[in-house]
């Protein structure tokens, strides 16, 4: 076998395989032509054992990484299917200078595409039973290359795999996208806890000084209030005024204490009690503190989405679409129900109404609009913050000029909503008319002289009230002469009962 490092064979060969190794790069010879008009499942057969895949394949030319930072460089530039110094230094020298006219068989389309435009390579159209030929050339790599032994292999192989996750890790763009979503989860797994503790205390201490709960309603200042006083007898020698308690309060808590239902407690009691009280007042603390640290992070990541829907909100559509960089890509029909993918599923199922809304309904814009038009609200809304999740993503600005703009564009679109729902709430209600005011020169009458121009021109009737009026009239006459036509019936009714009646009287003198 010749070195590994040696030029290519002068004689003529029809295939060349390139294969990148944690090693290094490594060109192969398929000295077996069959294999490549052989049928894809039985090549599997030729390379069994070492043996056999010697006997199919032979280096002809192998360029070694000199370190781990070598290698790393070589590996992310294969990644983005881009000829490195590197790797165009070795085809260079080993293909084109050595005047070998032979097609090149690589696995990444991109990658072969580049070489063979900044290199003027062959690169033959990748079959499958070359890609059976490369996965069997992987299996014996380190008995294929002289230069390599399977133990170093694997070492190299692991130290490139731990220093190109933690390149990726440090550069990647979605870094700081992890701590937005991570601060928000907290956020909200702390207001659980926060409440399930506080709801504890009150019911422990509550056992106690009931009356108290009523009293005091935040948690923060019950918390505090039952640190401080401890057990009610302790009400009156304790000074609330040091943990910001108001006077009328601290006087009904005083005064409620004189009269309480509780039972007694003993000190054990209350040492577990205030345990919990202390560790109450310190997760309300530290959540003050989470709330600052997300709206900083908000501010300078995404600033145009905080200033549309508020930090809180904005994180949580952050959070939900994985990254602001998938939140960009969303489309704003995604956006607007963002949030709400059971509702819609199940609305799709059961071939019912859509929802309208997810995670924006918490915007103030929504919240703040009529119920009639938060649907509406919240589509303007969403195409807006589509727009600025792109800004913010793909954009440099550090302020929200695009937010000020869209917020300020969405906050009149909501007006003129408003005033049209009102308008159609008093629509068909008439007007009183209004004349016109004329001023009369000073010194002189107002009715003086009789003015033309103030007389009142009569408009004409509409197509539709002549059609009816010509209706009526010609109803009305069809009338009169209907009632004519039965009148004169009548009358000769009257005529032709006259002489009958002659001729009875006529009959009765005759006889």
């Amino acid at each position: 076998r010749r070195d590994a490092s040696s030029s290519l064979f002068t004689r003529s060969r029809e295939m060349l395989l390139l294969l990148e190794t944690p090693a290094g790069f490594a060109l192969f010879n398929v000295k077996n032509k069959k294999l490549l008009k052989a049928d894809a499942d039985s090549i599997y057969e030729s390379f069994k054992s070492p043996d056999d895949a010697a006997k199919q394949v032979n280096v002809a030319a192998f360029h070694k990484f000199k370190d781990t930072k070598d290698a790393m460089e070589a590996c992310t530039e294969l990644t983005e299917g881009a000829v490195g110094k590197s790797l165009k230094k070795f085809l260079k020298k080993n293909i084109v200078d050595a005047g070998v006219a032979d097609s090149l068989a690589v696995l990444d389309k991109t990658l072969g595409g580049n070489i063979n435009k900044k290199l003027g390579i062959e690169v033959s159209v990748l079959s499958e039973n070359i890609k059976e030929i490369m996965r069997g050339v992987r299996m014996h790599l380190a008995t294929l290359i002289d230069a390599v032994d399977e133990q170093q292999l694997k070492a190299m192989s692991l130290g490139l795999a731990h220093t190109l996750s933690r390149f990726k890790l440090k550069f990647s763009p979605d870094k700081v996208d992890v701590m937005i979503m991570q601060a928000v989860g907290l956020l909200d797994d702390l207001d659980k806890e926060l409440n399930n503790f506080a709801m504890r205390l009150r019911e422990w201490y509550g056992w106690h000084f009931p009356e108290m709960g009523k009293i005091v309603t935040e948690n923060l200042a019950y918390a505090k209030v039952v640190k401080k006083m401890g057990f009610k007898v302790n009400c009156k020698d304790t000074d609330f005024a040091k943990i910001g308690v108001p006077d009328d309060v601290a006087k009904e808590v005083k005064a409620a204490a004189e009269t309480s239902m509780g039972t007694e407690i003993t000190e054990e009691d209350l040492v577990n009690i205030n345990t919990l009280a202390e560790r109450v007042i310190e997760l309300t603390e530290y959540r003050a503190s989470l709330a600052e640290y997300l709206k900083l992070r908000m501010n300078a990541i995404a600033p145009n989405l905080t200033y549309m829907v508020g930090e809180l909100v904005g994180a949580r559509l952050i959070s939900q679409a994985g990254s602001l960089m998938s939140l960009a890509k969303h489309p704003s029909s995604t956006v607007q129900i963002l949030g709400a993918e059971k509702a819609l599923f199940r609305a799709l199922k059961s071939k019912k109404a859509t929802p309208k809304y997810g995670l924006i309904y918490h915007a103030s814009l929504v919240g703040q609009s009529a119920p009639a038009l938060k649907g509406k609200i919240s589509r303007v809304l969403a195409a807006k913050l589509s727009l600025c999740c792109r800004m913010d993503a793909l954009g440099d600005q550090t302020e929200p000029t695009l937010g000020k703009e869209y917020k300020e564009y969405v906050e009149k679109r909501l007006a003129t909503l408003e005033e049209g729902s009102m308008r159609s709430l008093t629509k068909g209600v008439s007007k009183p008319a209004q004349g016109k005011y004329e001023k009369v020169a000073p010194g002189g009458k107002a009715a003086a002289q009789y003015g033309k121009e103030a007389d009142a021109v009569e408009e004409p009737a509409p197509k539709k009230k002549r059609k009816a009026s010509e209706a009526e009239a010609a109803g009305e006459d069809g009338a009169k002469k209907k009632k004519t036509r039965r009148e004169s019936a009548a009358e000769e009714e009257v005529v032709e009962e006259v002489p009958k009646k002659k001729k009875k009287k006529q009959a009765a003198e005759e006889e």
